[in-house]
Parts: C-alpha cells; structure tokens; sequence
C-alpha cells in the first residue's frame, strides 16, 4: 500500500454547491477524529463536513460518516474511492456549503465521489515502509558524532532530551535495523544500549 506524503485540497462546484475536499496524513482512527473535530471548527458556516478516513498497514481500520446528508450518499461513496486508491494512512473531509438546489441521492453519490476522486489526482504518494521506534542514551561527545550519519540510516521523527545524557528517540525503517545496530556499536564501541521499544514489548516516551 501508499501512504500520502503531504496535504492536497480542491474544490469542485455542483449546483451552486460548493465541495471543498482535503487529504491530510493520519497514523490513527483517533488522530483521524481530532483532525474532523478541528474541520468542523473551522467550518462552522459549512452545511456538512463529511469524512472517511482509512488507517493502518494493511487498510484494516476504516471510518467515514455522511454528517446529515442521507445515509449512504457521502461517507461511503467517499471512503469506497480512497479504498479503490490503495492509500491508507489518510484523511479525507468533504466540507459542503448548500447553493440552493438539491441534488437528490444519486447527485449526491456523484458529488461526493467526484470530489474524493478530483483531491486524490493531486495527491504525492510514497510506498509503506514499516518502521521502527528506537531509543537510546548517549554523551554530548558522542552525539556529536552519531549525528552526522543518520540520514544513512534514513531516521525519522527525532526526539532530544538534554539531561546529563542525551535521550534520544526516532523512527528508522525495518530495514535498517540490523547496519544501525552495527553502527550504534562500532561508533560507541559498544557502550551504548539500542533499544527498540518492538523488543521489550512497551512504548517509549519521555
């Protein structure tokens, strides 16, 4: 599967309804909930926010809602075109503000999936890579040194604690697990402990 790499909105006009729909790059259900309640602050003139959101490695969590638009007409045609997209970890929002005219359902239906499909032609995608969260302590010295080569190992999402060591967390892809293992040793000449949280069975946080 695909992941979206940034956020793309477009606007569509039916009727003298207006149809804005945005894609934003979700990791959850509930990131996806947060992002809809922040949408429907922002748009509070709109007549209905629809979402669909898609999450997980494979697809597996899914989630839309027609916001009171008749059951059937918006969320679903919507989430049905994200998941024909073979994108997860996305959020779609559909806001629409009434022109006047009523479309009907089928005009609806179209509406909506014509929205998700013109926001998703737009849309910059890169390929899944599972990835890992790691952790690790280490002197000043030795981080000015360490930090110079992370972007070999491709790692992501950085977190720094300056205490008397530097705590450190981020993301690397599973692939680079074993060569940044060797490199934490070598560079530390084995005092550092690598940790990733996957092997203790826990999460990490500061």
């Amino acid at each position: 599967m695909k992941i979206l790499m940034r956020y793309v909105s477009s606007e569509l006009s039916v009727k003298n309804s207006r149809f804005l729909s945005e894609i934003f790059p979700i990791n959850s259900a509930a990131e996806a909930r947060e992002l809809l309640k922040s949408q429907k602050e922002k748009y509070e003139d709109a007549r209905h926010v629809v979402h669909a959101f898609i999450a997980g490695e494979n697809g597996e969590v899914l989630g839309c809602s027609d916001d009171g638009e008749p059951s059937g007409t918006a969320g679903r045609p919507a989430l049905a075109v994200l998941k024909g997209s073979g994108i997860t970890n996305i959020m779609l929002t559909i806001t629409r503000w009434f022109g006047g005219t009523l479309l009907g359902t089928g005009g609806l239906v179209k509406a909506y999936s014509d929205s998700a499909k013109l926001v998703l032609k737009e849309a910059e995608t890169e390929d899944l890579i599972e990835k890992l969260i790691f952790r690790f302590e280490c002197s000043y010295s030795e981080w000015e040194n360490l930090k110079r080569h992370l972007d070999e190992f491709s790692v992501e999402h950085l977190e720094l604690a300056y205490e008397e060591k530097i705590r450190f967390k981020g993301q690397i892809p599973e692939e680079k697990k074993i060569p940044f293992e060797a490199f934490i040793e070598n560079a530390s000449k084995g005092g550092i402990s690598l940790v990733f949280p996957a092997d203790i069975n826990a999460d990490f946080c500061y």
